[in-house]
């Protein structure tokens, strides 16, 4: 069972519930919101890209900071969210790619009328972010990858249909709630604490099918490094956990060092840095 401090956690997300925007193709994107500095511009606005098996929840600690924003926004991805109300609409191609997502991205922050973003993708994201990167480079002020999915566009065929089959198999074997237990602790170093486990599988734990689905086609059919390579005079930063098995320092550090991008290690931090190292990270977001 969830021990207290694990409630206290997930209660504080009631301080930060979940809006809708309706965007005019009849889709819709949840969000999450903190307004750290109202009498901030519009060029302080943080957006926030949470990985494949999260949504906006797994932000918490950078919502109740506020990272010196003006506006904070953490989206539901297409197809994410906890519950049928807060699920964003799915997108049309079964197997989307990057472009996709970019694509609704912009469309979301057009209906809330934001120009100007300093986008944050985790994993996943940082291949949904890197892709709006390239799409409006002129509305990002600056890139910030955290822990950031490489994917697998330029593995062999069959390496990346065996890691495509090997993920929709496990969600197919275990369920959701399975892969939660599964998978939950490699998210987090060694050393993270109960409380911050039971988060993080309660995170995974709400995934949604359709929309997990579609972020592994995603992820096996994304080159990042092809993204970068495009938008060379961006204001772009990689940080990465230590302790981080699923996206290792090592290869983050090898992208960045291929870009001449400053890199940032994160001390004792896993793969789900937000949650595990959240003071780290809320120091590394707000300078």
């Amino acid at each position: 069972m969830p021990n207290a401090a694990f409630t206290a956690m997930h209660l504080g997300l009631s301080a930060f519930p979940i809006h809708q925007t309706a965007l005019p193709d009849g889709s819709v994107v949840n969000f999450r919101q903190a307004r750290a500095n109202i009498e901030k511009s519009d060029s302080t606005t943080l957006v926030l890209m949470h990985g494949i098996g999260s949504n906006s929840a797994s932000w918490l600690p950078q919502l109740q900071h506020g990272l010196n924003a003006g506006l904070l926004l953490a989206w539901n991805a297409p197809g994410y969210g906890q519950g049928a109300l807060s699920v964003s609409t799915p997108l049309l191609p079964a197997r989307p790619v990057a472009r996709d997502y970019a694509s609704r991205l912009w469309d979301w922050l057009d209906a809330l009328k934001v120009r100007n973003v300093h986008l944050v993708g985790h994993s996943l994201g940082a291949i949904m972010a890197a892709n709006a990167s390239c799409l409006q480079p002129e509305r990002v002020q600056s890139l910030t990858l955290l822990s950031p999915a490489q994917g697998y566009a330029t593995a062999s065929d069959s390496e990346r249909e065996n890691k495509r089959s090997e993920r929709l198999e496990n969600l197919r074997n275990l369920g959701v709630q399975g892969l939660a237990d599964k998978r939950g602790a490699a998210m987090l170093s060694p050393q993270a604490d109960a409380r911050t486990l039971a988060y993080a599988k309660y995170l995974m734990a709400h995934i949604n099918v359709p929309g997990y689905t579609q972020a592994v086609h995603l992820l096996m059919d994304a080159d990042l490094a092809s993204d970068l390579a495009q938008i060379p005079q961006l204001n772009t930063r990689i940080a990465c956990g230590t302790a981080d098995t699923i996206t290792p320092p090592a290869g983050c550090a090898a992208l960045a060092a291929r870009f001449n991008i400053p890199y940032t290690p994160i001390p004792n931090a896993g793969h789900s840095v937000a949650i595990d190292a959240p003071d780290a990270i809320n120091h590394f977001l707000s300078v």
